[in-house]
């Protein structure tokens, strides 16, 4: 199974692994068109979640997306954001998919995203609320709550009108799980069942993060490989949506494992 690829835009200040690299919308931009050589779909982001970061108004986002957003509208676009004021723009500009990593808690904008043709992907967190935050949660404890939340969430979009086929499920990776070091692992074995529990896409998005460079003992600059590794892990596991800001080193790799395992050369 080939995943869809989501190539990561941080349109930010202050992202873990690129801040203010591309907060310059011709950065942006020029960013953006060498993602989508490789990647399906952009996910632009202009708040960052980690923990450290600063809350950003939204109106300072959207004036950062909207640049950005007009430059590449041939592109399938995904905008990462919690806000309702910003999903609400999102929509406006027929964005294929809105990314929320609270998971669309707010009913009052329910009609709206109903009304909508974006995909929604709704993503778990620990926290709830708001950006990453560093909680302790054990790993044991994870997958029912993820279970328990995506089915409530599911319950609540549906009735209110959004299709089922529209939704894509994030379980969420990183400090999104909390700051146990086997959380992301454990979640990441269990991609499968979720699969079959609710009979939706996934996606995962574990590119760079914190729990990968505990491990291997490195940087963000040297975390590469073990970021391609636990992808293909992903992908083996059948998620469906690969989230990653390396979208081209993530398809050569796919691609030479297909041509050992089916004997077609597609070059």
């Amino acid at each position: 199974m080939t995943p869809i690829l989501l190539g990561i835009l941080n349109i930010t200040e202050d992202s873990f692994s690129d801040g203010s690299k591309y907060l310059a919308p011709e950065a942006a931009i020029a960013h953006g068109r060498a993602l989508a050589e490789h990647a399906e779909v952009l996910d632009l982001g202009a708040a960052s979640s980690n923990p450290d970061a600063r809350a950003v108004p939204p109106e300072v986002e959207i004036a950062r997306l909207a640049p950005v957003v007009a430059a590449l509208k041939g592109t399938a676009i995904s905008v990462d954001s919690f806000a309702p004021m910003v999903q609400r723009w999102a929509m406006a500009q027929d964005v294929g998919y809105l990314n929320d990593i609270q998971g669309f808690p707010f009913p009052e904008i329910y009609p709206e995203l109903a009304a909508s043709a974006a995909k929604l992907i709704v993503m778990h967190s620990v926290q709830g609320l708001g950006p990453a935050t560093r909680i302790r949660v054990e790993p044991e404890n994870l997958y029912p709550r993820i279970v328990d939340f995506f089915a409530q969430r599911i319950a609540a979009l549906t009735k209110a009108g959004v299709a089922r086929e529209r939704i894509v499920l994030d379980p969420g990776m990183g400090m999104f799980l909390g700051n146990h070091r086997d959380a992301s692992f454990t979640v990441l074995r269990r991609i499968a069942d979720l699969k079959r529990e609710f009979g939706l896409p996934v996606l995962v998005s574990v590119s760079r993060k914190s729990f990968l460079r505990r491990l291997v003992g490195r940087e963000v600059a040297e975390i590469a490989p073990a970021t391609l590794a636990a992808e293909l892990y992903a992908v083996r596991q059948g998620a469906d949506y690969i989230r990653t800001h390396d979208p081209r080193a993530l398809k050569d790799l796919l691609l030479v494992l297909e041509t050992l395992e089916t004997g077609r050369n597609r070059a």
